[in-house]
């Protein structure tokens, strides 16, 4: 009796095939996507230069954010943000904020933005959680309408 290989070898690629495309979480982001991304980059963008005009810019005017800090949420506007960070002390350390894997929905001039974020202070992680921005569309352009994000020392090493 002759034993073919081509069989057990075929059903283990299939096999193999459909556990990876069952694992591996889908990359790929619609123009769409990608325009409702803009202005939460812009927005990174203005909080790295320190500049306050550059952070508001991709909001609406009374944009609100609600940062919890140890189960504590702290409120204001993104203005009031704006000016906090783009007025730093003279021995102010760099900043970057950075999003990853983020899940975006969108219904028509509505859109959400989950992601877990890490936040650098002077090259290294200074705390990370996740960023939930809600967005509008007005006037074919995205804004960022609220932010809400968690934020926590426990970060792991990057």
């Amino acid at each position: 009796m002759k034993i073919s290989l081509r069989t057990p070898l075929l059903s283990l690629a299939i096999a193999l095939t459909c556990i990876a495309a069952a694992t591996t979480p889908l990359q790929a982001a619609t123009p769409e996507e990608d325009a409702v991304l803009a202005p939460i980059n812009a927005m990174f963008a203005g909080m790295s230069a320190r500049d306050a005009a550059a952070i508001k810019l991709p909001a609406i005017p009374g944009a609100t954010m609600v940062l919890m800090r140890d189960g504590k949420p702290t409120q204001m506007t993104v203005e009031a943000f704006a000016g906090r960070v783009g007025k730093p002390s003279p021995n102010a350390k760099p900043i970057e904020e950075r999003i990853h894997d983020p899940l975006i929905k969108i219904d028509n001039d509505l859109a959400v933005v989950w992601a877990p974020f890490d936040f650098y202070a002077d090259g290294k992680i200074d705390h990370c959680g996740t960023d939930l921005f809600n967005l509008i569309r007005t006037d074919g352009k995205w804004l960022i309408a609220s932010i809400a994000d968690t934020g926590r020392k426990d970060c792991p090493a990057k």
